[in-house]
């Protein structure tokens, strides 16, 4: 058995990517959602030790606290500051990873193969935790400039501080400067999310060859990706990403990688309304 938590959970795919995968593989197992209130969350994460649930996924809003709950952190998850997948040890450790990195250059590697880290800088919008994960996995790729654009300077700032010196910040109003010369640029907000306010940015200052991500999947193509392929730019969009950090992590649950007869994105675009 493994899982997801989260607050709120109802809308995740996990289950449906997780359980499709575990049907095609054989394996007798489940993988279920979990909405923990956030004074149990330290319970439930005691109460699994020792490996009866190989282990769980973690979502918003308890990524920062399912790390420090943890016993054992990876490299990345500390460069995170944040952990995803928590794994139950046999001997009772509780193992913080994050893949949330791996997810997003790995959407990168499918959707925009051409685009190379090292080979500029890259623009994250945003300061939160889904901004510093990136900004880890874009350094850890070698990007020889990562550039955060945040309305709260002090939190990029920390950021920075946190990752070193490849991190450059950068306000609201700066962002034209931030794009020039960008590789790519990542939306780590949660503006253009289905029913919330809209990404209001200018383009016109992004090089033409840039590539443009947009975390968000609900709507899989957001105004901010709708904007970037009518200007003709390469875009990937977040369900990449959320596919391709599931990968490892059920392997991690699991000991095999996810079967390849299972087309995981036609699975979630059909549970998420979109014509197969």
């Amino acid at each position: 058995m493994a899982g997801v938590i989260g607050r709120p959970v109802r809308h995740s795919l996990s289950p449906i990517i997780h359980n499709a995968w575990l049907a095609a593989a054989g394996v007798d197992g489940v993988y279920v959602a979990m909405s923990p209130a956030p004074d149990r969350l330290a319970a439930l994460i005691e109460g699994l030790r020792g490996g009866a649930v190989r282990g769980l996924n973690v979502t918003l809003p308890y990524k920062e606290q399912a790390l420090a709950l943890a016993d054992q952190v990876s490299d990345r998850a500390a460069a995170a500051g944040a952990a995803n997948l928590l794994v139950f040890a046999e001997d009772g450790r509780v193992l913080a990873d994050n893949t949330d990195g791996h997810g997003l250059l790995a959407a990168f590697a499918v959707q925009a193969p051409a685009l190379r880290p090292a080979d500029a800088p890259v623009v994250i919008l945003g300061a939160g935790g889904a901004a510093r994960g990136a900004a880890a996995a874009f350094v850890a790729a070698g990007a020889p400039q990562v550039r955060l654009v945040n309305r709260t300077r002090a939190k990029a700032v920390a950021i920075a501080e946190a990752l070193g010196a490849q991190i450059k910040v950068f306000g609201w109003d700066e962002v034209s400067s931030a794009m020039a010369g960008a590789g790519a640029l990542v939306n780590a907000t949660a503006l253009g999310l289905e029913g919330g306010a809209p990404l209001e940015l200018d383009l016109a200052g992004l090089p033409q060859e840039a590539v443009v991500m947009d975390m968000v999947y609900r709507p899989l193509l957001t105004p901010l990706l709708i904007r970037a392929r009518a200007s003709g730019r390469m875009i990937v969009d977040g369900l990449e990403m959320l596919i391709r950090q599931a990968e490892p992590s059920f392997e991690a649950f699991f000991g095999q990688p996810p079967p390849a007869s299972v087309d995981a994105r036609m699975l979630a675009l059909t549970a998420m309304g979109y014509p197969a």
